[in-house]
């Protein structure tokens, strides 16, 4: 049963995403064809600003790989929601490549706070205070946060605002929101027991289970950026779907909203293993599906199982490594979150590049379809082989028989 202070922790969860992912860092996917269009931004540029915002987020993911003291990770969650806000705001008061590239950067930066520091942080006090440590209910601010953003910017160009008016509007957005996120998140305890008096204990993985799950993942980032950045400019270039862009990144949203409470329910009865591969199968076929097919329907079928499954997936992983690591959740989070990262750095770049030469996205979404193959081959590795692997989807299905 949800307490109130257990919901406070998970709506300040919830609205940090909304602000440092949604607002901070995918706001600037429907906003691209509209920045594309008023200034001299061209295909490749788009690229390598989305390559830099991801840059930034992989230096998060360092830093909380780094740090073990959960007092100075609640410092550095509070100044990414400051950050989140005052980058958002100065897009809008400059065209300068140099500069768009460093907010960007600092805004990616950003998301990790929320991404990896707040996830940790908060699985951290859910597993103190002896609730369930799902990581699904925070998550859904990502599929919150992407939806308002894409609504928002599809009103404000309805209002017949410019680009940089948008991202002043969406920084008080995120001026709102921030407020919650700072107040309600407590600030953190550090003794190794729970509330109960159990004692907290962590359980390294295997070097197998490390290698093949970065590799896995990695692949997985590469596969979910491509969408996740190109998905509206894809959409809008399509004669028949021109105007659906910003509808389609909406969709992507609202499916990835209510989906990772659903991973959580079918990791319980699956595992983990099993659960992140369904995510993975069902990722290339939202990647792909608009290639084969460019009709509306197909393109709203693809954004909700891509929406309904990146996230899933990210989930799944990060829930993994949190239970690996009770004690200092975020360390190897952000470990994971290095390897997706990485592809997240290489792959909007080429494919901005792609498109750039080649006209169209279309061979960007084939070489992301087939990374996510590549990534469920080593799942099914790792979950034939591995000992942590086989530990981990045990104690998912133990969950389902206890509480939260």
């Amino acid at each position: 049963m949800l307490t109130s202070q257990r919901i406070k922790v998970l709506l300040a969860g919830i609205f940090s995403q909304i602000l440092c992912v949604g607002v901070a860092r995918f706001a600037y996917t429907p906003l691209l064809p509209i920045m594309q269009e008023q200034t001299w931004m061209g295909d490749a540029a788009g690229g390598w600003l989305a390559a830099v915002n991801y840059l930034g987020y992989i230096s998060g993911a360092l830093i909380a790989a780094s740090i073990s003291d959960l007092k100075l990770k609640d410092t550095l969650y509070r100044l990414g929601l400051i950050l989140a806000v005052t980058t958002t705001a100065a897009m809008a008061f400059t065209e300068n490549l140099t500069l768009w590239m460093l907010l960007r950067y600092l805004s990616g930066l950003a998301s990790a706070g929320s991404m990896l520091i707040a996830s940790g942080l908060i699985l951290n006090w859910l597993i103190r205070h002896d609730h369930r440590g799902e990581l699904g209910i925070h998550f859904a601010g990502i599929g919150l946060g992407i939806a308002i953003a894409a609504l928002s910017v599809e009103l404000m160009i309805y209002l017949s605002q410019g680009w940089a008016e948008q991202w002043l509007w969406l920084s008080l957005l995120g001026f709102a929101l921030a407020i919650p996120a700072w107040l309600w998140l407590p600030r953190p305890e550090v003794g190794n027991t729970t509330s109960n008096g159990s004692t907290l204990t962590d359980n390294p993985p295997t070097s197998r289970f490390m290698w093949l799950m970065m590799a896995a993942y990695f692949c997985a980032g590469y596969g979910y950026v491509i969408t996740a950045t190109f998905i509206v400019a894809f959409v809008e270039r399509q004669p028949e779907l021109a105007g659906m862009g910003a509808m389609s990144f909406v969709l992507v949203g609202l499916a990835a909203a209510p989906a990772v409470m659903v991973w959580d329910i079918v990791a319980r009865h699956t595992g983990y293993l099993n659960a992140l591969l369904l995510t993975l199968i069902l990722q290339v076929g939202g990647i792909l599906l608009p290639v084969i097919y460019p009709s509306l329907p197909v393109v709203f079928l693809s954004a909700m199982l891509f929406g309904g499954t990146f996230i899933g997936s990210v989930s799944l992983v990060l829930t993994m490594a949190g239970r690996l690591y009770p004690t200092k959740p975020a360390k190897l989070m952000g470990k994971m979150t290095i390897s997706y990262g990485s592809a997240q750095v290489i792959a909007p770049a080429l494919t901005g590049m792609l498109a750039a030469k080649l006209g169209n996205y279309d061979l960007g979404l084939w070489i992301a379809g087939s990374f996510v193959v590549v990534g469920i081959i080593l799942v099914l590795w790792l979950k034939f082989t591995d000992e942590t692997a086989q530990q981990l989807d045990a104690s998912a299905k133990l969950s389902n028989t206890t509480n939260s």
